[in-house]
This record gives structure tokens, C-alpha cells and sequence, in this order.
């Protein structure tokens, strides 16, 4: 009775690994295979009979024998479980996907445990190799992956995205302040302008009267001459006590000296018109030159305690350009210049042309710029300057404004030693091309 159960037993079993949805194959010690069940059969496409007593690496040459051998060692050897993922290894045996009608998956993926099957005495026998599909699993892992590196793809783009606007806010707001000081200044130097030119008109009319006063009293005095001993004695005693020699000596010097303080303030009335160019908002040829002599001119006191200005002018054709945003480059640069010198130093302004290339250098011989900060110079809000001494959109600012002229900016800084900052700008701005017609020209960099 026994036996009769224990065949009942084994062939039960035997139907059940038949007819299992998993793949199940005994293996020897040597990887022979003792037992191929019908998913193994449907998926390799070779009957059990033909392959048990066969070594598997024969009836399945693109299995990676090396690491199988040593899977099936190791639980001969430790009696335990073995296991390997589809994550680890999606496909152990080449079978075709499961899922043809969707095309999900070309392959299937397979998750595969070995296991030890004991004998009487507790040894291991055999090597139960077991195949799971779980092709349908990873498909749906594989999909969410996927989704979620779309969303993640597309939360980076939005923050992108956000962090430019942000930059650009930044930069309109910079642009909004720098026009608005613009307006400011040209208005101050309109309104300075009015009374300074009838001053200095009437400080004119003034020299010439001073000069016919001084003429008149010279010829009294030579008239005196002629008169008696008495009367000239009279008047070197009013001019001793008037001190008439020093005061007409004085009062020239005076009234030089008011003029020249006059055409220094025209000179700075001038400069802030040149500065803000009131009268020039588009594009047109602008002297580099003499934006940058304003832009001096208007920064100076800045300036003047820290730094002794050079000056190394080349030849520069007029440049076609927006004078006003050049000269808020000009000026962040060298301001800029000036912060970077702690006590006392000096700025080099140069120009030259190349080619249909001019520039405009400004350096210095500052504390310069640590090498793990050049590279970050032009992003919006960076200062390497304190807290509360700087906003870090200077130079952003004057980044988008070079760019804007299809120009460029660059940069050159040794610690200890000073930084060089360099603009290129195309002589004349490329043309735009036609809508719809060819590509859009693209800047030198």
C-alpha cells in the first residue's frame, strides 16, 4: 500500500512540475540536466527527452557558464537557497517575450531560484532550478521608471524654466533701474545745464568788464601822473591801503578760476548726457571712446581715492551699438575694478580693434578671483563681494547686454594678482534674416 502511495505520489508531482507556469529543471553536480519540465520545452523549443542527460550549457549555449556553474556549486556545497533577479539579470535563458500580442516585451524577464533537493541520508542530490516569468511585472516597473524619469525630466525643465524667469526678472528689474538713473541723471543735467550756461555766459561778459575796468584804471593812473605831487601821493596811499596790486592780480585769477570750475561743470553735464544718451535709443554709431570717458567722468569720485586710471587707447572705428547699456557695461566693469583694490592700485583701460572685432579691456591689479569662482561670475545673484555689499548682477547684467551685441565677455583672474575682463563687439550688428528663410546667424563665441 505504501508503494502503490508513493508512486501515486510521484507521478502527482511529476504532473504538477509538468504543468507548473514556472520553468523547473533538475541539475546535477556536473549541470546535467535530470529533468526538463513543458514550460521549459515550450519556451526553448526542445523536448525533455532529447535534453535530459545533456549538460545545460550544451542545450543552452548563451547561458553564462561561469557564473551558473558557481550558482550550482554553492548550494551543492551550503545546502541553501540561491536566488537572481530580473533587476540583476533580466534574461538567463534567451526566450522570447511573452507578450507578443502588445509587443511590450521582446524578451522574457526572469526571476530564478535554485534550490537543493535533498536525498534520504540529507544530502544534495539535485539542483532545483526554477524560472519564473515575470516579464509582466517588470514591464509595469520598467513603464513607471520611465514615467517617473518623464516627471522628473519635466519638474527639472519647470525649475529650469522658473530659474530663468527669475533671472530675467532680475535682470529687467537691473535694466528698469539703470534706465530709470538714466532718466534721473539726464534730468538733473538738463535742469543743471539751464543755469549753469547763463553763468557761465555772464561770468564771460564779467572777464571782458573786469578787463575794460582794470584798462580804465590804468589810464587814470598814467593821467595821474601828470598831476601834482600832492594828488599822486593821495592815491598811493588809497592803493596801499585797497592793495589794489594784489587785488587786480587776484581778481583775474578769480574769475579764470570761476570759469574753468564752469566748464567743468558743463564738461560733467555733458558727460551725464552722454551717459544716459537721452537722445539715443536705438541702434547707431557710437564712439567707445568717449562713452567710456563719461562713464569715467561720472564714476570718478568712486574711483579717484583707490585707483590711478591708464589709459591705452587704440584706433576704434564708430561702433554701431546702444551707447547708454555699453556704458553700464563700461561702468559695472571698472567699478568692479576699483572694489577690487584694497588700498591702492591701478586700472588699465585699453582698446583695439581686429579684424571687424573691437574691445575694450579693463584691468586691474586687485586681490583677483579665486579659480572655483570665474566660472560662476556670470550667474545672476553670485558676488563673491560681503553681504550687503553686493547684489551679484552687475555682471550678469552686462553679460546679457555684451550677448546682446552679438559680442562676448571674457575673463581672466589670478589671486594676488587682478582679473582682466575683456569685451569683444562686432563693429557692425549682423543683419536679421528674413522670417521663414534660412537659419537665424549665430554669434562667434
Amino acid at each position: 500500500m505504501s508503494i502503490v502511495t508513493e508512486e501515486l505520489q510521484q507521478s502527482d508531482l511529476r504532473a504538477v512540475l509538468q504543468n507548473i507556469n514556472l520553468g523547473v529543471l533538475l541539475l546535477d553536480s556536473d549541470c546535467r540536466v535530470v529533468f526538463w519540465n513543458d514550460f521549459m520545452v515550450l519556451n526553448s523549443g526542445q523536448d525533455g527527452a532529447d535534453v535530459v542527460g545533456q549538460l545545460l550549457f550544451d542545450v543552452c549555449p548563451e547561458l553564462p557558464r561561469l557564473w551558473l556553474q558557481k550558482k550550482v556549486d554553492a548550494v551543492f556545497a551550503l545546502q541553501n537557497l540561491a536566488f537572481t533577479s530580473w533587476q540583476q539579470r533580466p534574461y538567463l535563458f534567451s526566450f522570447s517575450g511573452s507578450r507578443p500580442i502588445t509587443g511590450q516585451a521582446e524578451a522574457m524577464y526572469q526571476n530564478c531560484t535554485f534550490s537543493p533537493v535533498l536525498d534520504a541520508e540529507g544530502s544534495v542530490k539535485f539542483v532545483c532550478l526554477t524560472i519564473a516569468d515575470a516579464t509582466e511585472t517588470a514591464t509595469q516597473h520598467l513603464q513607471l521608471e520611465r514615467l517617473n524619469q518623464l516627471l522628473q525630466a519635466e519638474k527639472d525643465e519647470q525649475a529650469r524654466l522658473i530659474r530663468k524667469l527669475e533671472d530675467t526678472q532680475a535682470q529687467l528689474l537691473q535694466s528698469e533701474k539703470m534706465a530709470a538713473i538714466g532718466q534721473l541723471a539726464a534730468g538733473v543735467a538738463h535742469e543743471i545745464n539751464n543755469p549753469v550756461g547763463y553763468v557761465y555766459s555772464n561770468f564771460s561778459s564779467l572777464q571782458g568788464y573786469v578787463g575794460d575796468l582794470f584798462a580804465l584804471i590804468d589810464a587814470y593812473q598814467q593821467a595821474a601822473q601828470q598831476q601834482d605831487a600832492a594828488f599822486r601821493a593821495v592815491l598811493e596811499e588809497i592803493n596801499r591801503k585797497l592793495d589794489y596790486e594784489f587785488v587786480r592780480e587776484d581778481m583775474a585769477d578769480l574769475v579764470k578760476e570761476s570759469r574753468q570750475g564752469l566748464e567743468r561743470v558743463k564738461q560733467i553735464v555733458q558727460d551725464l548726457r552722454d551717459f544716459s544718451h537721452i537722445d539715443s535709443g536705438d541702434w547707431q554709431p557710437a564712439d567707445l571712446h568717449k562713452g567710456l570717458d563719461s562713464t569715467l567722468n561720472v564714476i570718478w569720485n568712486e574711483i579717484k581715492f583707490k585707483a590711478e586710471v591708464i589709459k591705452s587707447y587704440g584706433e576704434l572705428p564708430m561702433i554701431e551699438c546702444l551707447g547708454s547699456q555699453l556704458n553700464q557695461v563700461f561702468m559695472n566693469l571698472i567699478v568692479n575694478a576699483a572694489h577690487a583694490i584694497e588700498k591702492q592700485g591701478t586700472i588699465w583701460l585699453e582698446t583695439g580693434c581686429q579684424d571687424d572685432w573691437a574691445f575694450v579691456r579693463v584691468r586691474d591689479n586687485g586681490v583677483g578671483i579665486a579659480p572655483q569662482h570665474v566660472s560662476r561670475l556670470f550667474e545672476p545673484f553670485f558676488t563673491t563681494k560681503p553681504v550687503g555689499q553686493g547684489t551679484g548682477l552687475g555682471l550678469s547684467v552686462s553679460y546679457s547686454i555684451v550677448d546682446k551685441h552679438h559680442g562676448r565677455l571674457e575673463v581672466a583672474s589670478e589671486l594676488g594678482q587682478g582679473s582682466t575682463f575683456t569685451v569683444w563687439l562686432p563693429v557692425r550688428q549682423p543683419q536679421p534674416q528674413p522670417q521663414g528663410g534660412g537659419d537665424s546667424p549665430v554669434s562667434e563665441r
